[in-house]
């Protein structure tokens, strides 16, 4: 009786792709946010409603991971890959904040190009996770894995070329901190997208 009220099974591929959807959200709005050049309180609620969204979808996804008997593959890649994910999104609001925070009101061209790399790697990520409800999209998540990679490769040499620049030209201490935060944060992101490609390519070899 008391199995009964357990489910066995539970499609956890609807919540991996709703989550995914809300970091290329937080991906999306952080460009928009680089290109204007500044946060106001109307662009912290909305990227802090995406993380919120995306926070309630890797918990729904932990909880049933702790109902549910069969699993579509391993348990503990099913919470990294939740982990990952929610990792994007976060990692994401928390440049914004601090872009709020250290009052930053000016377009930075490095900055626009971190965000444009974000959002194709996030994108990446999200046709890797789609298409990982059938097995057969493993040359499709091998390309996509490929594109992850270079992508975070691409994103190394943008964070030490923008910070030699920052070094070598920004005279004010203080903005240096800032920006040097922010672009390793930038750079972080990317890092944390290779690591969802990581936890695919596991999956993958799992299920071969």
């Amino acid at each position: 009786m008391f199995f009964n009220l357990i489910p066995k099974e539970f499609n956890f591929f609807d919540l991996f792709e709703k989550q995914v959807d809300y970091a290329v959200k937080a991906a999306v709005c952080f460009k928009e946010l680089t290109l204007k050049g500044s946060v106001d309180q109307d662009a912290i609620d909305k990227i802090g409603n995406i993380e919120h969204q995306g926070d309630e979808a890797a918990h729904e996804i932990i909880d049933q991971l702790n109902k549910t008997f069969i699993t579509p593959f391993d348990r503990e890649d099913i919470h990294a890959l939740a982990k990952e994910l929610d990792d994007i999104i976060d990692m994401i609001n928390t440049i914004v904040s601090r872009m709020r925070v250290y009052k930053i009101t000016s377009v930075n061209k490095n900055l626009i190009a971190f965000a444009a790399t974000i959002e194709d790697s996030v994108r990446a990520v999200a046709c890797v996770v789609k298409a990982l409800r059938n097995t057969k999209n493993s040359k499709s998540i091998s390309e996509s894995c490929v594109e992850i990679n270079r992508l975070e490769n691409v994103g190394d040499s943008m964070r030490d070329n923008v910070l030699a620049e920052l070094f070598e030209t920004e005279k004010d201490p203080i903005a240096v901190i800032k920006w040097k935060e922010i672009y390793q944060d930038s750079e972080t992101v990317l890092d944390i997208c290779e690591d969802v490609a990581h936890v695919v390519s596991s999956i993958m070899v799992k299920q071969a």
